[in-house]
């Protein structure tokens, strides 16, 4: 198991992307963690939302719990905790989520926080259609498992961040240019016009200089 995470690990260090990296991590989630289903959640201003899946029923389980408020994928990413559902149905814990969630065939489910030290990501979520009884030897994976996934996801944040990072400085540099090149203006001068119609119409900087690009035409 510890060879099979480890190839893991490199396979979702080598993805190219945020979307594609979520992916991978359902995947090999379900195929390693022996689970039918396996999802992904991720908090977004107070909000649960489905970052990635290996069914679509899994986005409805995680709409039920973002509707009724209660849930082990809300739980542990609010309490920083591991949660095991041996049957949802009546597990009562979550009293509304749990009848709902066996309805949609959602029996047994392991909730494990994906978390770095500086932030928590998201929950790790491991369903079975059938009552199932996670064992000690099943979370314990699943925690090992998620610390290889939050390194994974962590990085492909950080890289897409950086790349976006990049982008904008070069849209913005783009555009300063064409304004130097139309009025004359100095680098300072050109960044000044950008920040203005920037504040003056509330939209992001960037967006100001990829329509000037597109369209070599300020907002009027």
């Amino acid at each position: 198991m510890a060879a099979e995470f480890s190839e893991m690990a490199i396979a979702l260090l080598a993805e190219p992307d945020v979307d594609h990296t979520l992916d991978g991590i359902v995947l090999f989630a379900k195929e390693s963690l022996g689970g039918d289903h396996a999802g992904i959640h991720i908090m977004q201003k107070q909000t649960i939302e489905t970052a990635a899946a290996t069914d679509p029923v899994v986005a409805h389980a995680s709409k039920l719990q973002e509707e009724l408020g209660e849930g082990p994928c809300l739980q542990a990413v609010w309490s920083h905790d591991t949660f095991v559902v041996g049957d949802a149905a009546t597990d009562e814990r979550w009293p509304a989520y749990g009848p709902k969630a066996a309805e949609l065939g959602m029996h047994s489910i392991l909730s494990v926080r994906l978390h770095t030290s500086a932030e928590t990501l998201g929950a790790l979520n491991i369903y079975s259609r059938e009552v199932r009884e996670f064992s000690d030897d099943d979370v314990a994976q699943a925690h090992i498992f998620g610390q290889h996934a939050s390194v994974a996801l962590a990085t492909a944040k950080r890289e897409d961040g950086l790349r976006k990072a990049v982008d904008s400085r070069t849209a913005i540099g783009q555009a300063q240019g064409i304004l130097m090149e139309r009025f004359g203006l100095t680098v300072d001068q050109a960044f000044a016009v950008l920040r203005r119609y920037s504040q003056t119409y509330n939209v992001k900087l960037r967006s100001v200089a990829d329509r000037l690009i597109e369209t070599r035409e300020l907002p009027e």
